[in-house]
């Protein structure tokens, strides 16, 4: 007679399930079309920003009070763009990520079905950025061949926590500076839906990579947390270094390597970045992911 006693292993993971479950109901109850819901079809006004000016990488620089009200709009949307395409690279990363980590798994778990959910929203949202990107008058921004080779190797090697925690840190860091684009009205209103899409359905995503960091993470040992936090800290230094391209400058008018000078010393945009990273580091803290290592890297990267 077939034993109905629960596996350990299936009870270990019966609150991953529940938590895959819940975010499967939201997901029906509270998700978006960008090709219904964004207006496409306006043209677009260059009254607007492409982003809160204040997170512009010149905000308040020499340079910036030099420029004209028409000069900082143009900037904050070839920013803005780059800030999409680096998302579009990233979340390709990340689908190849999820789809190799449920290769093969039980298609009834709800984990594994919202796993395919997740990346059916991350191909809307590749689309909506580059469409977006289109729209505010940017070329194709990409990270750098070295920063693109990485990419590479990491989404075809990185498992369990350090896949899924760069996966946090990534959408972290675009979830703060995006809740502030949606509410600012300088911003143009097509980008702020496009923000409030994003922010809606990726807090969904944020949610299940912190509960897959934190089941990865039960029976890791102190060596394995401690490379994996350091592989996790170099993801994310690539990744928020490369979110804004130094071409920006160039397609905004600007002097590029005057820009690049002004903009590594901004301490405000430093601030900014490690204000809008403290929620992300107390949980990467509580993973066991903050090791010494792993700090000195966030540190180089103004996360911390």
């Amino acid at each position: 007679m077939a034993s109905s006693t629960v596996r350990p292993a299936d009870q270990a993971r019966q609150p991953e399930r529940d938590a895959a479950r819940r975010l499967l109901e939201s997901s029906a109850k509270l998700s978006y079309d960008p090709a219904t819901e964004v207006d496409w079809d306006t043209p677009l006004d260059e009254d607007f920003h492409g982003m809160s000016p204040e997170w512009s990488t010149l905000y308040g620089t020499r340079y910036w009070q030099e420029l004209t009200e028409a000069q900082r709009k143009e900037l904050t949307r070839q920013e803005s763009a780059s800030v999409a395409s680096t998302g579009i690279w990233f979340e390709m990363i990340l689908q190849q990520m999820v789809l190799r980590d449920m290769y093969a798994k039980d298609p009834t778990d709800p984990r594994f079905q919202w796993a395919l959910t997740e990346i059916a929203d991350e191909c809307r949202h590749s689309i909506m950025f580059g469409r977006g990107a289109a729209k505010l008058g940017a070329p194709a921004y990409r990270p750098g061949r070295f920063v693109i080779e990485l990419g590479r190797v990491f989404k075809t090697v990185a498992v369990g926590e350090a896949a899924y925690a760069s996966i946090l840190v990534a959408e972290e860091v675009l979830d703060v500076m995006q809740r502030d684009w949606m509410r600012d009205e300088r911003v143009v209103p097509f980008v702020r839906t496009i923000n409030n899409i994003h922010v809606v359905e990726e807090s969904r995503h944020m949610k299940f990579a912190r509960e897959e960091t934190r089941a990865r993470l039960r029976k890791a040992g102190p060596l394995r947390r401690q490379v994996q936090a350091l592989v996790v800290s170099i993801a994310s230094y690539f990744i928020v270094t490369s979110m804004v391209n130094r071409e920006v400058y160039a397609n905004a008018g600007l002097d590029t390597e005057r820009a690049l000078a002004e903009a590594r010393a901004n301490q405000h945009h430093k601030s900014l970045m490690r204000s809008s990273c403290s929620g992300l580091m107390e949980f990467l803290a509580s993973a066991g992911l903050l090791t010494r290592p792993a700090v000195a890297v966030y540190r180089r990267a103004h996360l911390i």
